[in-house]
């Protein structure tokens, strides 16, 4: 049912803010730019490999997303998941009694639409998207890898995602994690314990194809990162309030 990660949702105050890391400290390519009324939204969505990134800052004082940045300010917002037909998957989802925030599909950046309750989500707001024939994403030096998810006992959320989405659980080192594919990416689901006591989406994994050029684009940018051999790590306050983690491994 489930083809990739189409993109994760990140709520910032001001896209023109935002760009300086995502597009120039990064250098993620812009797939395109948009105002979404319905939405209240301006929305930009950037190429991360098979994945994208959507940048959300909001028009309305009365948009969710507002609401969202009043409350939890700058951060990961919700996931979008790619399936063949939009609304087939809704209407799957509505004899399986599974609660949605769209009954049909609408139009938005990543093409037709629909939004699940995040009560059916373990507290997660799940997007789906059936983008236009023929959308093609301009190639990028990040992929998206993982998106990392905090919940106090990973095994139910799992099993719960894996019922909604036919997901098929990988190996991992062991230990209270679950990780679940979702075509080259994955969910990763974590104890809260893990990440200090965090719950929903809680961090970004990328893998870099040219790790040295990254690391020197974000210290000519002035990104506060900690370096390990084979990975950074991006302080959220550099990346618009996103725990975001970059390695050159697979």
């Amino acid at each position: 049912m489930i083809r990739r990660i189409h993109h994760v949702g990140i709520v910032v105050s001001r896209l023109a803010e935002a760009y300086e890391f995502y597009r120039r400290a990064l250098r993620l390519p812009l797939v395109r730019e948009a105002e979404v009324p319905d939405q209240g939204v301006r929305a930009a969505l950037l190429s991360a490999g098979d994945s994208e990134i959507e940048l959300l800052e909001p028009t309305s004082p009365e948009s969710g997303v507002a609401k969202f940045l009043d409350k939890r300010g700058e951060g990961l917002h919700h996931v979008c998941f790619e399936v063949a037909d939009v609304g087939a998957a809704l209407r799957d989802f509505a004899a399986r009694r599974i609660e949605l925030i769209d009954a049909a599909p609408r139009a938005g950046l990543a093409g037709q639409i629909g939004f699940l309750h995040p009560r059916a989500c373990a507290g997660i707001l799940v997007e789906l998207a059936t983008p236009a024939a023929g959308a093609h994403a301009p190639e990028s030096w990040l992929r998206l890898k993982r998106l990392v998810i905090g919940v106090p006992d990973p095994q139910p959320t799992a099993q719960l995602f894996q019922r909604l989405f036919d997901l098929t659980e990988l190996a991992t080192n062991g230990g209270p994690r679950v990780m679940l594919a979702v075509g080259r990416g994955a969910l990763l689901i974590v104890p809260t314990a893990e990440v200090g006591g965090a719950t929903g989406m809680v961090a970004l994994s990328l893998v870099a194809t040219d790790f040295p050029a990254l690391t020197a684009a974000l210290d000519g940018a002035g990104t506060r990162l900690l370096k390990g051999t084979g990975e950074v790590t991006v302080d959220p306050a550099s990346s618009h309030g996103v725990h975001l983690h970059i390695s050159r491994y697979e």
